[in-house]
């Protein structure tokens, strides 16, 4: 009676050890999220509290048919292979879900081999939420080597390991999409960045909830200050330009829009942008707009510029054909004045008249003159050539008719080096300025020809004390077919062909001119 009692005393001794093994390895279990270390743990458990010389633990692979080996420890290489759900104990005890445990393996005709010499086998499921997560296994070449009173602890350990096993599984599928989710972002804010458009957000109270680098370059404003503002706050302009009204019509309707618009920064300047805007969706609710902006100002320019270019050419074409067929007429009409006037005697009155047909033939020579010099493309005939004579040639050219109209024309020439231009061309350019400085004084005052080098560039000053160009009219000198002369005085095209040869010799022409202060233009050609 009293070695009963003490046997049975043993027996809750060693269950109550048991138990709170059991406890602290579930707390253990519980705090572990790493499923390589958790699969660790199990098997140490099963060396050190269960004191088994061997442990291994199966996983149901993703297909559902078949276990996986994923830890284990006294199994050789050979064991470790896959094996189908019903095969072997463990495949059964899958199969079944509850544990099974084989004194003899040996009468067991689909044994799957694992320690070498074994004869008793013992299986429990691993069970979490009532879902078959794998199989613990331990086998022994004793026979009867475990019994039932193994299983029940072994199968509380099978519980507390297929909860943290699942719980693992949960935490890694979240830690990868967290990550995915992290380089998805991550990967979006690089194409954000990167883009050359304008990209910026905002919720249904228009406020802003993302703005881009682009729209940081475009606007003048920044990040930190544009995120959480008004858009019509930050930007009112945006309200007049019917902007915010477009965004609010997308926020309604769920429908995207675009516009294209003149739109005034906040530095006064005005810039041609295309706007898109799309809805903001989450699942079927739209929590906001998206807006894409686009840039449009130097395209705009060069389309604008290529049509205009398109125009002048056809006109080039058209005013080249006209000047040739106006000209023949003329000779004809300037050989029969001639003619006319070797006719003798001629009264008082038809000497007046040919002389007036001579100087309309002539004013029309030079107005086809023009055209033709317009539509010309005559290549550059380069030589080496000093701007100090070029301007003196020109100006004992038309010396006689200034002083002929009281206009005194001075030089004021500096030693400039040769350069590399076509002399007529340049002197063209010359007699044009100098005859528009003629035309604004308009009887008298004084023109100025001047040379120098400046800032590495060879400058030819041609100024007048006239009355000067009205500021509005600046912008448009240089335009084609624009003047200020009579109708039937000019074709508009003086200036305009003076900057195009300038330009011809890899220089500019510039306007410098105030109102009753006089006018100056500057050509400026570089200096090999």
């Amino acid at each position: 009676m009293m070695i009963a009692t003490t046997m049975t005393e043993i027996s809750e001794y060693k269950s109550e050890r048991l138990l709170n093994a059991l406890i602290e390895i579930g707390q253990e279990l519980a705090s572990t999220t790493d499923l390589e270390e958790l699969l660790d743990t199990v098997l140490r458990v099963a060396r050190d509290v269960f004191h088994f010389e061997n442990a291994i633990v199966r996983l149901l692979d993703s297909d559902g048919l078949h276990l996986i080996a994923a830890a284990a420890y006294g199994y050789t290489e050979d064991a470790m292979g896959p094996i189908q759900i019903g095969q072997g104990v463990m495949g059964r005890t899958a199969e079944v879900q509850r544990p099974i445990l084989v004194e003899d393996v040996n009468k067991l005709p689909d044994y799957v081999p694992g320690i070498p010499g074994a004869r008793c086998e013992l299986a429990v499921p691993l069970i979490s939420k009532k879902q078959l997560v794998g199989v613990l296994n331990v086998e022994s070449p004793q026979p009867g080597a475990f019994s039932n009173a193994d299983i029940e602890p072994l199968m509380i350990l099978g519980r507390q390991a297929a909860i943290a096993i699942d719980n693992a599984k949960l935490y890694d599928r979240l830690r990868q999409v967290s990550e995915g989710y992290r380089h998805l972002h991550e990967f979006n804010d690089r194409i954000l960045k990167s883009v050359n458009l304008g990209i910026y957000t905002v919720d249904k109270r228009l406020v802003i909830t993302s703005w881009n680098n682009r729209m940081v370059e475009m606007s003048g404003i920044n990040t930190e200050r544009a995120v959480g503002a008004r858009l019509g706050e930050l930007f009112p302009n945006l309200i007049g330009e019917g902007v915010i009204e477009r965004v609010k019509q997308v926020l309604q309707s769920g429908s995207k829009a675009k516009l294209r618009l003149l739109h005034r920064q906040l530095d006064g300047t005005n810039r041609f942008q295309k706007r898109r805007l799309a809805p903001l969706r989450d699942g079927d609710e739209i929590m906001g707009a998206v807006v894409i902006v686009e840039d449009i100002t130097e395209f705009k320019r060069l389309l604008d510029q290529t049509m205009q270019s398109e125009k002048l050419a056809e006109v080039g074409r058209l005013t080249a054909g006209i000047a040739h067929e106006i000209n023949n007429p003329l000779a004809i009409v300037a050989y029969a004045a001639e003619l006319l006037k070797r006719e003798k005697p001629l009264s008082s009155f038809q000497e007046e008249m040919l002389d007036k047909i001579e100087m309309e033939v002539e004013r029309l020579k030079n107005l086809t003159g023009s055209l033709l010099s317009f539509s010309s493309s005559r290549v550059n005939q380069n030589r080496l050539v000093n701007l100090n004579d070029l301007v003196s040639d020109v100006a004992r050219l038309l010396r006689f008719e200034l002083q002929r109209k009281s206009i005194q024309l001075d030089t004021d020439f500096t030693e400039v080096p040769v350069v590399m231009a076509d002399p007529n061309k340049i002197k063209q350019v010359i007699i044009n300025l100098v005859m528009n400085a003629v035309h604004a004084l308009e009887g008298q005052g004084k023109i100025l020809l001047a040379t120098s080098i400046n800032n590495g560039m060879l400058e030819l000053s041609v100024k007048d004390d006239g009355p000067g160009i009205a500021t509005e009219l600046q912008d448009q000198v240089f335009a084609p077919f624009f003047t200020t002369k009579p109708e039937g005085e000019g074709t508009g095209l003086g200036l305009y062909i003076c900057q195009n040869i300038i330009r011809e010799h890899g220089g500019f022409i510039k306007l410098e001119s105030q109102p009753g202060q006089g006018t100056q233009f500057r050509i400026c050609l570089p200096v090999e």
